[in-house]
């Protein structure tokens, strides 16, 4: 339980970091253009590593006795989902991004 609960912390952790740093939109100031490859890399590595953080996390903090507080499954459910979606949504993001 407790391994579990620090490895979904760190997936919020990486997923927060990553969405802080994703340039959605057009803008992009003159001359950075070399860092943008870059930054793929890392965007695209930080959505690898969340997805990875939440299945191991969804692993162990869902053993196969079921608690008696159901809500706490649906919310660390809901949370893994929220996170698993977005990092999809990065990743299939930064495919159109870059190709």
């Amino acid at each position: 339980m407790f391994m579990g609960g620090l490895l979904l912390f760190a997936a919020v952790i990486t997923w927060g970091t990553s969405l802080m740093m994703s340039p959605h939109g057009e803008s992009m100031a003159p001359g950075t253009e070399h860092v943008r490859t870059t930054v793929v890399t890392f965007l695209r590595n930080s959505a690898i590593g969340t997805l990875v953080l939440c299945a191991l996390a969804g692993w162990l903090l869902f053993p196969v006795r079921r608690s008696r507080w159901p809500a706490r499954d649906w919310a660390l459910a809901g949370l893994i989902g929220l996170l698993v979606a977005t990092s999809l949504y990065q990743l299939v993001w930064l495919r159109s991004v870059v190709h």
